[in-house]
């Protein structure tokens, strides 16, 4: 479970980035933020991985507080970030590995993940090549497999599907539904409407920094007092007129 509390993160004194949020993520359920860009959605996400500090507020991961005790609260998640542009240097399978080496995970069991989740997402063939050499998709593979190496109960992505074709979108989907059918948490970022529609139980909408509204798509159809597709609702909850 992931519970923010009050948290308030400014870039200047002026102007908030994220305004005195409070969301409870819970276990089993696949989470969808949605927002415009410049909502607050990749601060949010930053402070929840201890990337950024909370100017106030706090947020726990499974009980533990990302500040205080920010170690072992990195333990308990598995985090894709915007963009997987990084470490670019090291073959995939160096990645991987010191990913594995960062979570103390045994040589058996990482290499069992590794071949598994590889070859579900048909990229086993490529681990040997440098990062850098690979396309914008076969290096977010690379990347979501390092969130997973280590079988985190709580996964945050940040617009994940961008870069991947429809095949490995279709099996990272399916990886979502699972982790959570096994008792984990899903925090995702997307701006894909549709997808959000699809797999999401629950959705909060972020505007300027502050949640329009958190809830089930029944909830927010009933909220909207129609039928209207998630895109719709979108655009009416984050229209600044």
């Amino acid at each position: 479970m992931i519970k923010i509390t009050g948290v308030t993160k400014s870039y200047n004194k002026e102007t908030k980035a994220v305004d005195d949020l409070s969301l409870i993520i819970p276990e089993g359920k696949v989470f969808g933020f949605l927002g415009p860009n410049g909502a607050g959605k990749t601060t949010t996400i930053k402070m929840i991985t201890g990337i950024l500090p909370p100017d106030s507020g706090t947020i726990e991961i499974n009980g533990i507080d990302i500040v205080s005790n920010s170690i072992e609260a990195k333990h308990q998640f598995g985090y894709v970030p915007d963009s997987p542009d990084m470490f670019l240097r090291l073959k995939g399978i160096e990645y991987l590995n010191f990913m594995a080496n960062v979570y103390n995970v045994s040589q058996n069991d990482r290499a069992d993940r590794i071949q598994s989740m590889a070859t579900k997402l048909d990229i086993a063939d490529s681990l040997g090549a440098k990062l850098q050499t690979y396309s914008h998709g076969m290096r977010q593979k690379v990347i979501l497999i390092g969130s997973l190496i280590h079988n985190p109960k709580v996964w945050i992505l940040d617009e994940p599907l961008i870069g991947l074709d429809p095949k490995s979108s279709y099996v990272l989907k399916e990886m979502m539904r699972q982790h959570c059918e096994e008792g984990g948490t899903l925090f995702f970022s997307t701006h894909v409407l549709d997808v959000a529609e699809k797999i999401c139980d629950t959705v909060a909408f972020i505007n300027h920094g502050k949640i329009n509204f958190c809830g089930s798509l029944e909830e927010l159809k009933l909220h909207f007092k129609g039928d209207s597709s998630l895109e719709k609702m979108f655009l009416e909850m984050t229209d600044d007129e």
